[in-house]
């Protein structure tokens, strides 16, 4: 299963209705299609997206409503989604999942979510109403008509009488089942130094070394009871700890981020996947988020097509995109709203970064008169 698009109305936060492709959408040549994963006929998927937007402009809400929709279209509960709070309370949620499947399908599910409050002031969602429609697709599908969806369409209701189907689950858990369609989904968001250490077991050298030329290897004892872990550097005596915690004290936060984060990575591009990283440059010099990008965006890496979704405040991650369809901006004005790159600039060989940090976007740079207050208070308190 490939999501192409996601749509969503009635959610608290966002203004308007919220929009995101994921399938290339600008003209595509030769050269494109090095960075590009082929569905079918001329429909690409964009295997590296990248959101960009000032602090609080609703980066990582957007994240979360992503990881929903991808959580619930993977057979999840949605009370048991751990994003489900970008729903807030609303009472009448509309979201419109499109994704293609390997069987050669289109598919369409429209979910009606209502929610409603516990005894304990606590939260519950369900589903009051869904829709799955679906068409054949085929090398001649052209782009334009893609998503279209009309009464010729195979269309599946929720019904009442699916007594067996609890209110907070999907009805695509049956298609999944008869297909067998399930997404590797690797939600970075929540990682911390210590969820990361007590799994960093397996992790190849390759990747410590990368992150870390200093290092000559970290072994896991696991023969021992203690479960010892032996750290070498290079010219050193080797260290032997007991805790994986430890390595805290000897590795920096982009070493231990680093590792984790290259070793699910392979993961996701080994199997198709999907991996959602939160401010992507946290504690990695530009050159080393650059290189996790360009993995995905290697046709010769990446080739069952795994996808990249990140937030990053760094304009200059923008330059090494070709393409500007797979770019989005994001801000906030009494309301979280999401635009994609190609709508504002038409032309790709324009500077990307330039036109952020310009202000040329558009709500990408802080008020000036916010910077001025700023600046005079901080002068006010050094007099």
């Amino acid at each position: 299963m490939k999501i192409l698009r996601i749509t969503a109305k009635g959610l608290p936060l966002f203004k308007d209705e919220f929009d995101i492709c994921f399938y290339a959408q600008q003209r595509i040549n030769e050269e494109s299609k090095l960075s590009l994963h082929n569905l079918f006929g001329n429909v690409y998927l964009n295997t590296a997206n990248g959101i960009i937007g000032i602090n609080a402009s609703g980066k990582t809400s957007i994240l979360k409503l992503i990881n929903f929709v991808f959580e619930m279209v993977n057979n999840q509960p949605i009370n048991h989604i751990k994003t489900k709070d970008v729903l807030g309370d609303s009472k009448n949620v509309l979201i419109n999942t499109y994704f293609y499947s390997e069987e050669g399908k289109i598919y369409l599910l429209e979910t009606h979510i209502t929610s409603e409050k516990n005894s304990d002031n606590s939260i519950k969602y369900k589903i009051v109403y869904e829709t799955l429609w679906s068409k054949n697709v085929s090398t001649s599908t052209i782009r334009k008509t893609l998503l279209v969806f009309d009464k010729s369409n195979n269309k599946q209701e929720r019904s009442s009488n699916e007594e067996y189907l609890p209110d907070d689950v999907s009805i695509i858990i049956a298609h999944n089942k008869r297909i067998n369609d399930y997404i590797n989904i690797v939600n970075f968001m929540g990682y911390t130094n210590f969820n990361i250490l007590t799994f960093f077991n397996g992790i190849p050298i390759e990747v410590i070394q990368y992150l870390d030329p200093t290092i000559e290897y970290i072994n896991y004892d696991s023969n021992n009871q203690n479960s010892l872990i032996h750290l070498k550097f290079f010219n050193k005596d080797e260290i032997i700890l007991n805790n994986p915690l430890s390595l805290c004290d000897y590795l920096s936060s982009g070493t231990i981020k680093g590792m984790m984060l290259f070793t699910l990575s392979i993961s996701v591009l080994k199997d198709g996947g999907v991996l959602i990283v939160d401010e992507i440059e946290n504690h990695f010099n530009k050159e080393i988020v650059s290189t996790l990008i360009r993995f995905f965006m290697n046709t010769n890496i990446n080739t069952k097509g795994g996808m990249l979704i990140f937030t990053t405040h760094y304009p200059e991650l923008l330059d090494i995109f070709d393409r500007n369809d797979s770019l989005f901006v994001t801000r906030n004005e009494f309301g979280i709203k999401l635009e994609c790159l190609s709508n504002i600039l038409k032309r790709n060989d324009i500077k990307k970064s330039d036109s952020f940090q310009s202000g040329y976007l558009g709500g990408t740079t802080p008020l000036y008169d916010s910077y001025i207050k700023l600046k005079n208070k901080i002068t006010e308190e050094l007099i």
